[in-house]
């Protein structure tokens, strides 16, 4: 599989986000196909995998999905890339380096590692955020990780985080129905060689197509209950985007979220989504939009068709 950077550190151009084997898409499958699918999918050539301490059943307790990727990945970790995050719900305290050093130590005994490769601060509420910069600068010069980032942020937070100690990746919600981070952040991490990793890239499986107005989800711990473009008035409004998917799905040989995927890849040189699924044969598929390369013309044609379709439904930054 190709590969992209994250600030320095290299990874492959579709990675995979975890979450769904702890939390998110209703009952999780057990821990042994969840573990094969984590191997599956670096077998497969995947090298970026993203956790986070609160991914856990209902977000009841910490650290259920740190747990799964660390026995994946435990004897293949010198090839992977491993990212978390730390999300201190009653802030950072007085002592933003110990607290952070704290929350670090254990997911890297969850994640079976010294050291993690890239730590996300999991949203910035709370958090003066050039204390939390600081300290991660000082996780960095000892070695226990390799390069920070934030989640669900604006430019101003971005730029403040930056002059303390520079990010490697930033990762917002983004895709066709999500765009918000085209405007300013996306273009401010080009700017400054920052890695932009689009969570719900596929938009909680909207723009698989395989979403329509009868879907039922399951009634607990799912939060696709919950995300507006899946209501059902939103998936029939938004339909055309759905068709045109389909029509370059068709063009290319390749499947609806394969040209999602393949249409950020085109558009940004620093974008690395991290698709993620419970399926086996869906995550295999995710990584393969890696293979899918729209032309320049290909692109400039969809890009104009999508420009011309209201999106229904939206997230935004303040969105879960």
């Amino acid at each position: 599989m190709k590969t992209r950077m994250l600030g320095d550190i290299e990874v492959s151009e579709v990675g995979m986000g975890c979450m769904a084997f702890s939390h998110g898409y209703g009952k999780i499958p057990p821990e042994r196909y969840s573990i094969e699918a984590i191997r599956g999918a670096y077998e497969h050539g995947c090298t970026f995998f993203d956790t986070a301490e609160v991914y856990s059943p209902d977000l009841a307790g910490i650290g259920h999905n740190e747990l799964i990727v660390g026995k994946a990945l435990a004897s293949v970790r010198d090839e992977v890339v491993i990212a978390t995050k730390i999300m201190p719900r009653g802030g950072l305290g007085g002592n933003a380096y110990r607290t952070m050093r704290e929350h670090l130590e254990g997911s890297l005994k969850r994640l079976q590692t010294d050291h993690v490769d890239l730590y996300y601060i999991h949203r910035s509420g709370g958090v003066r955020i050039e204390d939390a910069a600081e300290a991660m600068g000082r996780l960095i010069d000892e070695e226990l990780i390799c390069g920070w980032g934030l989640s669900q942020v604006d430019v101003d937070v971005i730029d403040r985080a930056q002059q303390v100690t520079p990010l490697a990746a930033i990762q917002n919600i983004y895709s066709m129905v999500e765009r918000d981070s085209e405007e300013a952040i996306i273009p401010y991490c080009v700017e400054h060689d920052i890695g932009f990793v689009p969570f719900s890239p596929i938009a909680s499986g909207l723009l698989s197509g395989k979403i329509t107005t009868e879907a039922k989800f399951e009634r607990r711990d799912d939060v696709r209950n919950w995300v507006p473009q899946l209501r059902r008035e939103n998936i029939a409004g938004n339909q055309p985007i759905i068709d045109l998917l389909a029509q370059y799905a068709e063009l290319k040989g390749a499947t609806s979220a394969q040209i999602s995927l393949a249409w950020m890849l085109h558009k940004w040189p620093n974008v690395v989504p991290i698709p993620g699924s419970k399926n086996k044969e869906r995550i295999l598929e995710n990584l393969d939009a890696s293979l899918v390369e729209l032309t320049d013309d290909e692109f400039t044609s969809f890009e104009a068709a999508l420009d011309e379709c209201e999106v229904y439904g939206h997230r935004g930054l303040g969105g879960f």
